[in-house]
C-alpha cells in the first residue's frame, strides 16, 4: 500500500514580528489530494502561515516543505507548481479578463495558450470579453482563481477565498474548487473562518489558536470529537425497555419521543451495546454515533485552549 505524500509539511516553526510572538512551534501535515481547511480567529496566524509557505516571510526556527522538499533551498522548484491567492487579488479593473491573464503570463513567463485554458476551467470564457469593472464580486474571485491556475499548479493556496461573497458566489466557489480537486487532481489548502463552508468542502482540517495548533486530521475526526466522550444515537422497537436497559449501563439522554443518546467512555463500546439490545430481544432501528457541527466542535477547542 502506497504512503500518502504530504504536499505540505511544516515541523516546529515559529515566527514573530518584533516583539510580538505569531506562531509558537507549530507543525502541519496537508495530505496530497486533500481539500484542507485551516481555520482559527483572526489574528491565530493564518495569513502569517500561508506567507511563510509562499517564500514571502523568511523564518529561520523550524522547518517548511513544499513536495516533500525544503523550502529554503528548493523555493522556486516548489513555486512553480503552486498557485496562490493571498489576501485581495490584485485585478486591473478597466481591463478585460483575457488582458489581465495576459499580463500575469508575462510577469511570470507562462505560455499565452493557458488563458484559454483557465478561463474555460472557472467558467469565465463567455464574459472574457467584459470589463472586470462590470464583474460580479463570485466572477472576480473566478478570475483571481483562473490566475493562481495560470502555472497549471498542483496545489492551491487560497487566504479565505470566499470572504466577502454573496451566497450564490460562495456556492460558484465551493463548485470550483470541488472539481478542481475531484477532477483535476489539485490540493487545495484554504484559510477560512465560514465555518458551514468549511465543513461543505474540505476533507481535512487544522485549528490554530494563540499560536498553536489545537487539531489537525480529517474533517469526520473532528466532527466525532466531543467533550463528552463518544455520544451513540439509539433508536429501537422498545424504548421504554432500552432506556431501563441500558441506563443501568451507561450515562443516558432522551432526545425526542423514540431516541436514547448513549455516552461511551470509548466507541469500541457501541458494540456491546449492540449485543445488549439484542439479547434482551429488542428491535434495533438505528444505532450510529452522533456528531458534531463544525461550528461546536470549533468553539469547544477554542474553549478548552
Amino acid at each position: 500500500m502506497n504512503q500518502v505524500k504530504n504536499v505540505i509539511r511544516i515541523d516546529n516553526l515559529s515566527f514573530g514580528y518584533r516583539n510580538k510572538q505569531v506562531l509558537d512551534s507549530i507543525c502541519l501535515d496537508v495530505p496530497e489530494g486533500s481539500i484542507f481547511g485551516f481555520l482559527g480567529p483572526n489574528g491565530a496566524g493564518k495569513t502569517t502561515t500561508i506567507k511563510i509557505l509562499l517564500g514571502l516571510l523568511k523564518v529561520d526556527d523550524g522547518h517548511v516543505s513544499l513536495f516533500e522538499k525544503d523550502i529554503n533551498t528548493h523555493r522556486i522548484e516548489g513555486l512553480k507548481s503552486t498557485g496562490a491567492m493571498v489576501e485581495d487579488p490584485s485585478l486591473y479593473e478597466h481591463l478585460n479578463a483575457r488582458e489581465n491573464l495576459k499580463i500575469n503570463c508575462a510577469i511570470r513567463k507562462i505560455s499565452t495558450t493557458r488563458i484559454e485554458e483557465v478561463l474555460l476551467q472557472v467558467g469565465l470564457t463567455a464574459d472574457a470579453h467584459r470589463k472586470v469593472r462590470n464583474y460580479s464580486s463570485g466572477m472576480k474571485q473566478r478570475l483571481a482563481l483562473a490566475q493562481a491556475l495560470l502555472p497549471s499548479p498542483k496545489l492551491l493556496m487560497l487566504d479565505e477565498p470566499i470572504n466577502g461573497l454573496d451566497p450564490a458566489g460562495i456556492i460558484e466557489i465551493r463548485n470550483l474548487l470541488l472539481d478542481l480537486n475531484q477532477n483535476h487532481g489539485i490540493t487545495v489548502f484554504l484559510s477560512s473562518h465560514i465555518l458551514p463552508e468549511i465543513e461543505k468542502l474540505c476533507s481535512h482540517v487544522a485549528v490554530i489558536n494563540k499560536r498553536n495548533i489545537l487539531y489537525q486530521g480529517s474533517m469526520n475526526g473532528l466532527l466525532n470529537t466531543g467533550i463528552n466522550g463518544a455520544r451513540l444515537i439509539v433508536e429501537t422497537d422498545q424504548p421504554v425497555k432500552t432506556k431501563e436497559l441500558l441506563s443501568r449501563l451507561y450515562p443516558v439522554e432522551v432526545s425526542g419521543d423514540h431516541k436514547i443518546i448513549v455516552i461511551l467512555s470509548d466507541r469500541n463500546e457501541a458494540k456491546d451495546v449492540a449485543k445488549h439490545l439484542v439479547d434482551a430481544g429488542i428491535g434495533i432501528l438505528l444505532l450510529q454515533p452522533e456528531t458534531h457541527e463544525l461550528e461546536a466542535s470549533f468553539l469547544e477547542l477554542l474553549k478548552d485552549n
